[in-house]
């Protein structure tokens, strides 16, 4: 009886013992700013071109790894919520030119690398508190991976728009 107890108690260290060295790169991972990406690599916003990412202040950061970048996000500054890519355009060009904006919306995420969509979004929380912004608000695709995304990573749905969805994380 001891000797099969050993036996599961091993088989369930090891199965932790992976898990563990699975995300163990998260811990030195790096939130950083990107000047370019490979847009068709969005799964999300791919129309969306590099020079549109990254005007009227907006950005793209990545979870750096080794040299590596794991994990996207790319990021506009408002004082309102969008409905569509239009308005969320529209928005941070706004905010720009009032110099108003309290709200990161985070329009496109993804990841290369297990872990990483979780870990982008602590970082961007982390960034916002820093920053002094309100609130974090997605602008997110109408899919089921979407949502249960958003839901796993405690964020509360506002609503649903005809072609998008926004979800809201508290800046703690």
């Amino acid at each position: 009886m001891n000797n099969l107890f050993l036996k599961i108690l091993n088989f369930f260290k090891s199965i932790f013992n992976f898990n563990l060295a699975d995300f163990s790169w998260i811990k030195t991972s790096k939130f950083i700013e990107l000047d370019n990406i490979d847009v068709t690599e969005d799964p999300v916003r791919p129309e969306l071109d590099v020079k549109w990412r990254t005007s009227h202040d907006r950005k793209i950061y990545g979870l750096e790894y080794n040299n590596q970048i794991e994990g996207i996000m790319c990021l506009a500054f408002t004082k309102d919520v969008p409905q569509s890519v239009r308005e969320l355009d529209l928005m941070s060009r706004l905010a720009v030119y009032e110099q108003n904006a309290d709200t990161i919306i985070a329009y496109t995420v993804w990841s290369r690398k297990k872990g990483a969509g979780r870990k982008i979004m602590e970082e961007a929380l982390k960034f916002g508190k820093e920053m002094g912004y309100k609130r974090i608000v997605t602008l997110s695709p109408l899919t089921p991976m979407a949502t249960h995304y958003h839901i796993r990573n405690g964020a509360k749905l506002l609503g649903h728009n005809p072609t998008t969805q926004n979800f809201e994380y508290k800046i703690q």
